[in-house]
């Protein structure tokens, strides 16, 4: 399974749009996709058509309350499952603040089901609960993992990437946003030593890009010239590229999300789609070289 979470501290870059488009697009092309929306704000839940708070249990459950992932999963499409988020996920890092291990609690729910590539039984471990209908007649396993993070880099951030194997960065194509990349960078970076060593950047995805003006060139020539150079940078981003397929500004990909459709189901002949269509294609394209091996008890929990 690929396991993929989107981050990007700052709001407003396109983060939850390339999230939910990019799973939806995985899923159209025939691969089973799983996404979990681990932004408090729910915006990933509400753009494919689930509202929160309706289901029995969310990613707070999963993360806060020992409910395992099969528990929350619901339907959202063709091969597609979302595990929604709720407003409780902003209480998150209180609940857990004198949980040892928190840090790695979503890839312990993980390891703990099949669907994820788990190769303990589905409902063992710390669960309170029983799995709900939607899990009993799902393919598996996943072909790919889909995380949506918060714009932050804090705990929910950091059970993403402790989770995963790769990030995905959308990236707004103005100059600050330099800025927030070399934090992004850092974090990966934390990570990647003290929790996951598997943790690679795959990419750099420029979005809400106006290919007319000469800032968004200049920017992204900037970002790929980063990459180019960074051959002595960390091992967990010195391999990332910036993908060919540029997002471009598009009204249709902003007015999906209140229809509760991705951009295929709103306007599939959008250049919105068209984007989305040919970023899934780069990802499952990408081949990452090969990860680390995990040097601690923690690290080798997935």
């Amino acid at each position: 399974m690929r396991s993929i979470a989107v981050a990007n501290q700052k709001g407003g870059v396109g983060k939850t749009t390339t999230s939910v488009n990019l799973a939806v697009a995985l899923a159209r092309s025939g691969r089973r996709v799983c996404l979990i929306d681990l932004d408090p704000q729910a915006h990933a839940t509400l753009h494919v058509g689930v509202t929160p708070g309706e289901h029995p249990y969310s990613a707070y459950d999963v993360l806060a309350e020992g409910q395992p992932l099969a528990a929350a999963l619901v339907p959202a499409g063709e091969n597609l499952w979302v595990v929604p988020s709720h407003l409780d996920l902003s209480a998150v890092e209180v609940a857990l603040a004198n949980r040892p291990g928190r840090e790695a609690i979503l890839r312990q729910r993980l390891a703990a089901d099949p669907a994820f590539g788990g190769n303990r039984q589905a409902f063992g471990g710390e669960s309170q609960g029983t799995p709900t209908a939607p899990h009993a007649t799902l393919p598996l396993p996943f072909d790919f993992l889909v995380i949506d993070c918060p714009p932050s880099l804090g705990l929910l951030s950091l059970n993403a990437m402790a989770a995963v194997d790769e990030v995905l960065l959308p990236l707004q194509p103005h100059f600050l946003a330099l800025h927030g990349l070399s934090k992004l960078l850092e974090t990966i970076e934390l990570a990647a030593d003290h929790v996951n060593p598997r943790l690679q950047l795959l990419g750099v995805a420029l979005c809400l890009y106006e290919g007319g003006t000469r800032l968004a060139s200049e920017v992204g020539r900037d970002v790929e010239a980063f990459f180019a150079e960074a051959g002595r940078g960390h091992p967990a981003w010195r391999d990332a590229r910036v993908f060919q397929t540029k997002i471009r500004r598009n009204i249709r990909l902003a007015e999906a999300p209140s229809f509760g459709q991705s951009i295929f189901d709103y306007a599939a002949d959008s250049y919105g789609a068209a984007d989305y269509r040919s970023l899934a294609e780069e990802v499952a394209a990408a081949v990452l070289p090969a990860r680390r091996p995990a040097s601690s008890p923690l690290e080798q929990v997935a």
